[in-house]
């Protein structure tokens, strides 16, 4: 049964030994070559990130509410339409952004008529399943003639943290939702006490 792992040579011994040996060196020799060799592409000094988003309002020349790709490719960030031109920032022009979560009710009035139908309050069980998570970024940057301008995208979930962590890297600022909440309510009291 196991014959093959200890065929004897007359002269030289156990061939089973040796056959090991050179599958392991055979091995070690493919692997090593293996590393040598790299199949990833060269490092850009800036890589292209692009994703889908809609565009809710303040790029110049794009409608409001309208669904493209928002990519950054070199030092500018772009916003592209189907067939439309491109509207685009330069990152170095970007003052801050913001990252905030939005929720939004999916399925338009099928899910709404499904929802009137279902009995016994089923309703208010298809709406927790009838929404869809979505991260809000917000620019505030300053363009040619120094007016300081806004534009708010709307991201999948988890999207709007790729992009901020991009445009972090290149040294934009970066704020929460909630440090701007506390910072407009801690401003009002003051404003209150006097």
């Amino acid at each position: 049964m196991y014959r093959f792992l200890f065929l004897k040579n007359k002269k030289s011994g156990c061939l089973a030994g040796n056959a090991v040996m050179n599958v392991w060196a055979l091995l070690l020799c493919s692997g090593i070559g293996a590393l040598a060799q790299s199949t990833a592409p060269g490092l850009k000094a800036n890589p292209s990130v692009s994703f889908r988003a809609t565009h809710l309002v303040g790029f110049s020349n794009t409608k409001n509410d309208c669904k493209g790709t928002l990519f950054s490719e070199g030092d500018v960030l772009r916003f592209q339409q189907s067939g439309k031109p491109v509207a685009q920032i330069n990152i170095a022009s970007v003052r801050s952004i913001v990252l905030g979560e939005e929720s939004m009710q999916v399925g338009g009035v099928p899910m709404k008529m499904g929802k009137i139908a279902a009995p016994y309050g089923g309703g208010r069980v298809v709406s927790l399943f009838a929404h869809k998570k979505y991260d809000t970024l917000t620019l505030e940057y300053v363009d040619g003639n120094g007016g300081v301008h806004g534009a708010i995208f709307l991201v999948g979930k988890g999207q709007g943290e790729l992009v901020r962590d991009e445009l972090v890297a290149r040294g934009v600022p970066s704020h929460s939702v909630e440090e701007l909440a506390t910072k407009q309510s801690s401003s009002e009291g003051a404003h209150e006490n006097k």
